[in-house]
């Protein structure tokens, strides 16, 4: 390795840190970046490749807003102890599902499922009711105040964006093809967009140009190196929840949104009567001692009482799947 070249770990700190967004779109990005970390090119998509291969990133690519495009919410089971191994694996099975875990609650199961449309999704949670036995109940998004996970290595903390709202439109047979095509993440080769245009058959200029109108608007809400916080040393994290007066809910989600350690904040709707929670923030830490003083004050500030669900497990986690690009 050249010695004006950052030694490895210097590199692959930055590579995390400062690429969670804003990838070049440049018929080049990786030459792009490494221009700005002192490296070349064939390093910097060799340090990526081994990074994904370890589990510490996920993919390279870009993160859609939520409702942007297809349909998708969180659900939950209540699974028997003695049966939840055996059921989260019925759970992970389904390609719709990208993250599945185990949490401290009579509802012990919670995963993210996303489809086509509605009509889809509902398909799917029916199937995963009959095939496990067990109804599950579903908690659509219904505001944002903090959804991103771009996070700051240095201190764990959120690197807090302006929220763009995505104006839902029509998705076209091509977009759904390149939407299907990105979700894997991009192709770490020296011409990602070229290779991915080639698949879907587009334009490498016209597939780079629909990449910035998404990020434009804001229905892909970044582009970049997608962490898995797990593997970074950030292994304790929950779920709170508030049961918040409807009129209430958005001011007290913009409290909690801009405070520190919260990672996620949004409203959900209610499953009643099973279900009474509409608030969420996710906190995530490097241990349990260190995210407990942060729901306390979560729960001061919101001014009213919250539950934490932290995870056990996790026996799923990937990018959502909102197209399947046999069928298209």
């Amino acid at each position: 390795m050249n010695a004006a070249l950052p030694p490895a770990a210097h590199l692959e700190f930055r590579l995390l840190n400062e690429f969670q967004r804003d990838l070049p779109l440049t018929p080049a990005p990786f030459a792009a970046m490494a221009q700005t970390l002192g490296s070349d090119e064939a390093t910097v998509i060799a340090e990526l490749q081994r990074l994904q291969a370890s589990g510490t990133i996920s993919r390279v690519g870009a993160v859609f807003a939520p409702r942007s495009v297809g349909a998708s919410t969180l659900a939950a089971l209540a699974v028997p102890p003695a049966q939840l191994e055996a059921v989260a694996a019925q759970v992970s099975q389904h390609a719709g599902v990208n993250h599945n875990y185990e949490r401290e609650h009579r509802y012990n199961l919670w995963f993210v499922a996303t489809a086509a449309d509605e009509a889809a999704l509902a398909a799917l949670l029916a199937d995963i009711g009959t095939q496990t036995g067990l109804p599950p109940i579903a908690l659509p998004l219904v505001e944002e105040f903090h959804i991103d996970l771009g996070f700051d290595l240095i201190d764990g903390g959120k690197k807090l964006q302006p929220t763009r709202r995505c104006v839902r439109r029509e998705t076209s047979d091509a977009d759904k093809r390149l939407i299907a095509a990105l979700q894997p993440g991009l192709p770490l080769v020296a011409r990602p967009f070229a290779q991915l245009a080639e698949s879907v058959g587009l334009p490498e200029s016209a597939l780079v140009e629909r990449l910035a109108e998404w990020l434009d608007d804001g229905c892909i809400k970044r582009m970049g190196v997608v962490v898995r916080h797990h593997e970074l040393g950030y292994k304790a994290n929950a779920m709170a929840v508030f049961d918040v007066p409807d009129a209430d809910v958005s001011a007290v989600g913009q409290r909690l949104a801009h405070e520190a350690g919260v990672t996620l904040c949004y409203r959900r709707e209610r499953h009643l009567p099973w279900w009474t929670p509409n608030l969420y923030c996710m906190v995530h830490g490097r241990s349990r001692e260190e995210v407990e003083p942060i729901i306390d004050r979560l729960c001061r500030v919101a001014g009213y009482p919250c539950e934490a669900l932290f995870s056990l497990r996790r026996f799923k986690q990937c990018g959502a799947r909102y197209f399947d690009a046999a069928k298209l």
